[in-house]
């Protein structure tokens, strides 16, 4: 756990948003440190806490009582924990900047959840945040069931009569603005689905080879093979691209309101493809490697070395930009707090912004961090966000 992943556990917890087990982490940290406040570095190296966290975690399972702790200590110490981190700041203690601040509370939005629709072969739309958790639907042998955790997995029973040639169905997952999921394939693949995404796949998949269609981002983890324990491609086809490969975990962030379609491999290996123009676009196809994100712009293929945690901060539930430009971070949280953004100023567009916050706080705690760079104010008129000099 990087510094980045446990800035992020910990705002999550501040905001009442940690599962069991995430909360059991900090808290049984926070039980460590406090028995033993040397515990407690100046600047806390992540990478060695938690193991120790786990330990703790195991040694107090394994005791008959359990440590009631009181919120609000555990709050403050993460609190002072969490005072290193956020966007590269300059403090802006004006008192117009504390009554912007308590204008932008005062009209907060609230952040994105799991929500998502999926509609079945025959037309069937189910809204899935609405749904009990259970068995939801049953189609040609494959069952579909919604977890308490927000997950739908399907379970191929007996598939035979979708493998033959011609006569696959299709299921699509989309998730709204301010909407996200995750999904486990037939197969074993498991794929998680940002805001303003959906997903087409097959009910099962044929023995000849596997593909689904993506529009918007998503993350995925492909089986090496098919439930029928076959060992074929896997291809995600994207508007402006192909991507295929055998077992192998990568994000995909192929939004049509962003310029470039970016493909970014953190294990195993793809291959990367250009669609939909003219000549041989094989051609230009790029091998990726892990660590290297290729951009696709037209049918020009760049690849590059990237930090693939940025990429996929969006699955570990945070905002991470580095000099990333203004208009592209409204965006995102366009996409995720499902709000509409107005530049008052277009020289605020190219302006770049460095940082980590958490997507789990209200759309105020993202604005706050960035306008305490002294750099742009925000004003929240019902759904709708003004950027300003």
């Amino acid at each position: 756990m990087n510094h980045k992943r446990a800035e992020a556990l910990l705002e999550k917890y501040l905001a009442g948003n940690c599962t069991p087990e995430e909360a059991t982490i900090v808290e049984s940290w926070y039980l460590q440190v406090t028995e033993n406040p040397a515990a407690l570095p100046a600047e806390p190296d992540y990478a060695s806490l938690e193991p120790a966290m786990w330990a703790t975690i195991q040694e107090r399972n394994q005791q008959p009582k359990k440590v009631k702790l009181q919120w609000g200590w555990v709050a403050a110490a993460v609190i002072l924990l969490a005072l290193g981190f956020g966007f590269y700041q300059y403090k802006n203690t004006s008192q117009s900047g504390i009554q912007n601040a308590e204008s932008l509370v005062k009209n907060d939005i609230k952040p994105g959840g799991n929500k998502a629709f999926l509609t079945l072969a025959n037309g069937t739309k189910i809204a899935l945040d609405d749904t009990q958790d259970g068995k939801i639907a049953e189609q040609e042998g494959v069952s579909i069931t919604k977890t308490a955790k927000g997950e739908l997995v399907y379970t191929a029973k007996n598939a035979t009569s979708q493998l033959v040639a011609g006569k696959q169905q299709f299921n699509t997952i989309e998730t709204p603005k301010g909407g996200q999921y995750q999904i486990n394939l037939p197969d074993g693949t498991k794929v998680w689905l940002n805001a303003g995404s959906s997903l087409k796949y097959p009910i099962a998949f044929a023995n000849t080879g596997r593909e689904v269609q993506l529009t918007g981002e998503a993350y995925f983890e492909v089986a090496k093979k098919t439930a029928q324990g076959q060992r074929v491609p896997f291809n995600v086809k994207t508007e402006t691209q192909l991507v295929e490969v055998l077992g192998t975990h990568f994000n995909i962030n192929s939004y049509d309101n962003e310029e470039n379609t970016k493909t970014t491999l953190v294990e195993g290996s793809v291959r990367v493809t250009p669609v939909g123009g003219t000549g041989n676009l094989a051609v230009l196809a790029k091998v990726l490697k892990p660590g290297e994100q290729s951009v696709l712009k037209g049918a020009s293929v760049k690849v590059n070395a990237v930090d693939t945690e940025e990429a996929l901060a969006w699955k570990e539930g945070v905002f991470m930009f580095d000099e990333e430009n203004l208009e592209s971070i409204m965006r995102k949280v366009s996409r995720w707090y499902n709000v509409e953004v107005v530049f008052k100023d277009k020289s605020l567009l190219t302006k770049g912004f460095s940082g980590t916050v958490s997507r789990f706080g209200n759309v105020s705690q993202v604005l706050r961090k960035i306008e305490e760079t002294g750099s742009v104010h925000f004003k929240i008129e019902e759904r709708r966000i003004v950027v300003m000099k």
